[in-house]
């Protein structure tokens, strides 16, 4: 690592040499030159990932790597806390073919007979920790994409035959049809009406590591799309998705509250219903507070969500938390609070249920 910003000066040294006789008064700055050069080139050379080849030979990894789907892989991240980040579904599935070690100077992943579902990124890094607070070391990371290349597999596998992609006007929209041989030629197309849907690299781009990217999403976009893939043989088709567009204000969860009855004999059964409509991916939290709390009152607390369309190319979710107490008693009534949180913030609404 030392001799390593030498390296990078090297190319430069005679241009510099060049400027010295011509004018001096350059030579103060040219060592502040230097220093920033010889930073940022050791900021560059801190990739902590190599990969172990044949024979014990270690490899620096490019951007990309490709390798043949059966293959296995031995990827190695330089340090004693290391953390790593591959596909999810290996995770998913607990897969047996990947094995992960820490060493005392290394951590080790072994990736046996791979397969074209393996295609994605991996990446490591440092952590840094002080007690039980850990960090990433931005400046010790290591990161690749591997395509594992299959002719029968052009499309990276994906568990299910069709998937939901939802259209947010105020971020880019990505449909996942990644591919295992970079060089394939990926086309979008729309099912109905039948077309070719034109990748003009500014409102519609592909992506090799992650698709079609609708860069503005707009209800126009909606509709049923797969792609389709050629590389030295016959074009393969990947699943089918659906694309649903959203339109939801951004912002802490849009909620409603409402009792069964404001008021309620002895012995009755209450339900207090808490209702939020938001967008269809953002999970919602909710939280009761109730008067029979305090004293350890049973009450029924269910949680539930659907999608509804709301008939204009418009998909909203609405999730709903409902408490119910049983039996109800003197000690039963006054206030019902629910608080509904989402990533943007909660919102807290209460109703009152009094005894009769």
């Amino acid at each position: 690592v030392i001799g390593q910003p030498t390296k990078s000066k090297r190319p430069k040294e005679p241009g510099e040499n060049k400027i010295k006789p011509v004018n001096k008064k350059v030579k103060p700055k040219t060592p502040k030159m230097k220093e920033r050069e010889s930073a940022d080139s050791s900021l560059k050379s801190q990739s902590i990932l190599t990969q172990v080849m044949d024979k014990g030979h270690f490899q620096k990894l490019a951007a990309t790597l490709s390798l043949s789907a059966g293959q296995s892989v031995e990827l190695r991240c330089k340090g004693s806390n290391v953390t790593w980040n591959y596909p999810s579904y290996l995770d998913t599935f607990k897969d047996s073919r990947l094995s992960i070690k820490q060493l005392d100077r290394y951590s080790q992943l072994i990736l046996a007979n791979s397969t074209a579902a393996d295609t994605g990124e991996y990446s490591c890094w440092l952590q840094l920790c002080n007690g039980n607070k850990c960090r990433k070391d931005e400046t010790k990371t290591g990161s690749t994409y591997i395509f594992f290349t299959d002719k029968e597999e052009l499309f990276v596998p994906t568990p299910s035959y069709f998937e939901i992609v939802y259209l947010n006007p105020d971020k880019p929209a990505v449909i996942p049809c990644r591919v295992t041989t970079p060089s394939a030629k990926v086309t979008l197309h729309r099912e109905f009406p039948a077309e070719e849907i034109e990748t003009d690299g500014t409102d519609i781009i592909y992506d090799v590591k992650k698709g079609f990217v609708y860069q503005h999403p707009t209800s126009d976009h909606k509709g049923i799309v797969y792609c389709k893939a050629e590389s030295q043989g016959a074009p393969q088709i990947s699943i089918k998705y659906h694309l649903l567009y959203v339109e939801v204000p951004k912002g802490p969860p849009s909620t409603t509250i409402a009792a069964s009855s404001k008021r309620a004999e002895v012995s009755d059964s209450v339900h207090v219903i808490c209702t939020v409509l938001g967008e269809p991916d953002v999970d919602v939290k909710f939280r009761w507070q109730y008067p029979g709390q305090e004293s350890e009152r049973p009450a029924i607390i269910q949680n539930f969500w659907r999608l509804i369309n709301r008939g204009t190319g418009h998909t909203t979710r609405i999730s709903k938390s409902v408490l119910v107490v049983e039996d109800f008693e003197a000690r039963d009534a006054g206030n019902y609070i629910c608080i509904a949180q989402n990533l943007q913030g909660e919102t807290t609404v209460a109703t009152k249920v009094e005894l009769n």
